[in-house]
């Protein structure tokens, strides 16, 4: 099989104006530094490198846009930033404070490397980045217990449109468990709550038959159950994109990127792992996709998973995620 084969693709993919759909993708590690990074990317890329803070570089050239190469931790990182108009004196003790969080960090906190927003056909493109990282010396979340890093993807969505978004995360929750148990999440990443579960009473609610509610009513009822990020699907950066003040009424953290895309966040990062891409998590989630572009399927799952979820205690004598594998998934699966 081919680099390329390796990678499903959608039923829907292109966006109501024609272009081809785009997928930024994010990549956290360890094992290389900083500028290691930049550079063993900038070379496979074909892009220069510019040092834009003590701890940021991005990568320019590549025709979708910048890469960004960054310590993943956003104090240091406007630490780093800022331009004091301060005494000596006070320069030396913020330099003494930066280093001694950065000694703490290190080891702790990832790397980690962005993309622009890629044309679809350009993702076996990434695993072939990931490996070049890999042959380097790249270590992802397996490489020690303290390793909660992850691997995100931004997909764009087909159309910002209520039944279409509301499509997609029903059929996301439907096949949640599914997801989360072929993912096998590291348990540090667990603990850490970066991809916690939709609450119960959100996820029946949006299973029902008759829930097809319009944009407004879609995004307040998200907000009212999921004032975080800590969403394996985060919808909190295409809600912004679409009504940015009521996003802002409910949560103001300032690191919700508006964007027209899902933000998937449950997949760990294995890039020390030979063979592991991002075709291992983009194939699983073109189920959800699969699943979303067909009303009669996902009309009938969100029937079942109804059904299941109101057992109760008698869901202990079900197992739905062999009901998925079973009959709910593409039969391109």
């Amino acid at each position: 099989m081919s680099n390329t084969d390796a990678f499903a693709l959608p039923p829907w993919q292109n966006t109501t104006e024609g272009a081809m759909r785009r997928v930024g993708i994010e990549l956290e590690m360890n094992g290389l530094e900083l500028d290691e990074i930049a550079q063993l990317a900038a070379d496979f890329l074909n892009c220069e490198v510019k040092k834009t803070s003590r701890y940021e570089r991005s990568l320019s050239g590549d025709p979708a846009g910048e890469w960004i190469v960054e310590l993943d931790f956003t104090l240091l990182k406007k630490m780093g930033r800022e331009h004091r108009v301060a005494s000596d004196l006070g320069d030396e003790i913020m330099s003494g404070a930066e280093d001694v969080i950065k000694w703490f960090a290190d080891g702790l906190v990832p790397h980690e490397l962005v993309s622009p927003p890629l044309p679809m056909d350009r993702l076996p493109e990434v695993d072939r980045l990931i490996a070049h990282l890999r042959k380097a010396g790249a270590k992802g979340t397996g490489d020690r217990v303290t390793n909660a890093f992850g691997m995100q993807f931004n997909p764009e969505v087909p159309a910002c449109e209520a039944k279409c978004i509301t499509a997609y995360l029903k059929a996301f929750l439907c096949l949640f468990d599914w997801l989360n148990t072929r993912a096998d999440i590291n348990v540090t990443r667990r603990l850490t709550s970066y991809v916690d579960p939709f609450p119960g009473a959100y996820v029946k609610k949006l299973v029902k038959a008759d829930y097809w509610p319009d944009m407004d009513q879609l995004i307040d009822d998200y907000m009212e159950a999921n004032p975080t990020r800590n969403r394996a699907l985060d919808m909190l950066p295409l809600f912004k994109h679409i009504d940015e003040d009521r996003v802002l009424a409910k949560v103001g953290d300032e690191r919700i990127k508006s964007r027209p895309t899902f933000h998937y966040r449950l997949p760990d990062c294995l890039i020390d792992q030979p063979g592991w891409g991002v075709h291992v998590a983009w194939n699983d989630w073109v189920e959800v996709e699969r699943l979303a572009a067909d009303e009669e399927r996902l009309e009938a799952c969100c029937k079942a998973y109804g059904v299941y979820l109101d057992r109760g205690v008698g869901r202990l004598l079900h197992n739905w995620e062999d009901e998925v594998e079973q009959k709910w998934l593409s039969k391109d699966a």
